[in-house]
């Protein structure tokens, strides 16, 4: 099951919530009560390891003649 970031616009109170994908998103703020919170988005870290990932490492070259 994944962890969910949200945050509320009220107050600004930023809390993770552990939750199955077929929950319902949580929208009242634990804190103040209003129904002001968001899930926050953010970039998932890659860490690319191994040949092939870099423009010399694999296939032909038009330069080389």
């Amino acid at each position: 099951m994944p962890n969910y970031h949200y945050r509320c616009k009220a107050c600004g109170y930023d809390f993770t919530e552990h939750q199955d994908f077929n929950d319902a998103p949580i929208t009242k703020c634990p804190v103040c009560g209003k129904e002001q919170v968001h899930k926050v988005y953010s970039s998932v870290p890659i860490s690319f390891k191994g040949s092939g990932f870099y423009r010399t490492d694999s296939g032909s070259s038009s330069s080389s003649k």
